[in-house]
Parts: structure tokens; C-alpha cells; sequence
């Protein structure tokens, strides 16, 4: 009886280590699993796929290298081996943003629609990031797919018969305004609150201009409501159709 207890007991210490060694191996395994993706190479893509998480939380203008690097689980020193400085990574962010806009084939008998369609993408685009236009001012464009839109704009100008000089200017021009425009909204978003952090609507701005000394600002006063008018993009819109307009007069 000894003897069967003890064969009992060995056959249990047997499948007790087994058990064991089991979950050691599973625990190192996933060990290993889990330092291969801290291991992960550091590319530029993903530096980009930081970089646009971190401004779309908190903006472009707080971005920092550091704060790239700590999301990547690294150091800034590693990622200045893949990017020279702030204003190179703001040119490759502005690189990705121009590489999700469709550019048409440039037709004559729809070029303004063409210009209009690839200027709201890009306003789409910026107005997602905060303050990522900045980027697009800070440095002569040297990403492909940020040049590759600016042949596209052009290419669309031309094609309507504006002359090359004048669509070159029209093209750069429209690219300021989506930038200064992006840029603007940006700016309200994080000013459009009073003191004690309510959002000042549209119609408490004109309120307040209408209060103004009507002597000193008749015309502000008289057309308060004109001057803070326009619902979504309509303003975009109005100032685009303007400068196309004065490119190309409109065919009776």
C-alpha cells in the first residue's frame, strides 16, 4: 500500500513539474513576444505616425522631438538619425497630409470645381491637426507628395487657359489662404472662450461690436451682422471663387 501511495505521489510531483515548465516556457515566450515590440525599428513612417497623434491630442505648437520620442518608447537622439530637426519632421507631417489628397485629371470644362475640390482636401486635412499649417509656412516644401499637389493646383489653372505666370501666383496664393485660414481656426478654437472658459458664439461677437462707439465705428457698428456672418466653409468658399474669378473671368 506504501508502495502505490508513493508511485501516486511520484506521478503527481511528474505532472506538477510539467505544469511548471509549461508555464515558464509560455511566460518566456511572451517575454520574448514583448521585447520584439519594443524592438521594433525605429523608421520614419512611424516617427510621422507619432508625430500626428501627438498633434492631433495637443497640437502643433507643443510638439516637440522629445515628446515624439516618448511615445516611440526612445530617446531623441535616435530620432535626429532619421530627422534632422522640428522643421524637417513639420515637412514630412505636411508630406503625408498632401499625399491623401486626390488630384484629378486637369479637365477645361471643370477646372474651377478641380481647384476647389483639391483646396478643401488640404483644408480638410490641416483643420484635423491643430496648428499643423504652421508647418506648411516654416520651410521651402521638399516632400515629394507636398510638391506633387502644387503640380497638381498648377496643372488644374492651366488647363482653364490662365496664363502661366498668373496661375503660378493664383496657385501659391491659394495655398497661403489655406494655410492662414487653417491656421486661423486653429487659433479660435483655443481663444474662443471668455474668462471663465465659456465658448463665445457668433452671436455674442456681434453683440459686442454693435456696443461699440457708433461714432467712432459707424460702419462696425451699422454692419455688425455682415461682418460676422457665414456658416461653415462659406467664407472659404466666397474668397476662392474670388481669386478664380479674377484669374479667369467667368464665360458669359
Amino acid at each position: 500500500m506504501a508502495g502505490r501511495r508513493a508511485a501516486r505521489d511520484a506521478i503527481s510531483r511528474d505532472q506538477w513539474a510539467a505544469l511548471i515548465s509549461a508555464e515558464n516556457a509560455e511566460s518566456e515566450a511572451g517575454g520574448r513576444r514583448a521585447a520584439g515590440r519594443k524592438k521594433a525599428p525605429l523608421t520614419v513612417e512611424r516617427i510621422i505616425d507619432a508625430a500626428l497623434q501627438a498633434v492631433e491630442e495637443g497640437g502643433f505648437e507643443d510638439l516637440t522631438m522629445r515628446m515624439v520620442a516618448t511615445r516611440l518608447g526612445t530617446g531623441p537622439a535616435s530620432l535626429y538619425a532619421h530627422v534632422r530637426n522640428r522643421a524637417e519632421l513639420g515637412d514630412l507631417l505636411i508630406g503625408r497630409l498632401c499625399s491623401r489628397v486626390a488630384l484629378p485629371a486637369p479637365d477645361p470644362a471643370c477646372w474651377r470645381e478641380q481647384f476647389m475640390d483639391v483646396c478643401a482636401q488640404l483644408r480638410d486635412q490641416f483643420l484635423r491637426y491643430p496648428g499643423i499649417a504652421q508647418a506648411a509656412l516654416a520651410v521651402v516644401p521638399a516632400d515629394l507628395a507636398t510638391l506633387r499637389v502644387g503640380e497638381g493646383m498648377l496643372a488644374i489653372l492651366l488647363a482653364g487657359d490662365a496664363p502661366a505666370r498668373q496661375a503660378a501666383w493664383t496657385s501659391d496664393a491659394a495655398f497661403l489662404y489655406i494655410t492662414g485660414y487653417c491656421l486661423e481656426a486653429s487659433a479660435a478654437r483655443r481663444q474662443g472662450e471668455d474668462a471663465d472658459g465659456r465658448v463665445i458664439d457668433r452671436a455674442e461677437i456681434a453683440e459686442r461690436l454693435r456696443m461699440l462707439p457708433p461714432d467712432q465705428f459707424p460702419h462696425t457698428v451699422a454692419h455688425a451682422r455682415e461682418l460676422t456672418s457665414g456658416a461653415g466653409h462659406d467664407r472659404f468658399t466666397f474668397t476662392l471663387t474670388l481669386l478664380l474669378q479674377g484669374l479667369v473671368p467667368p464665360r458669359p
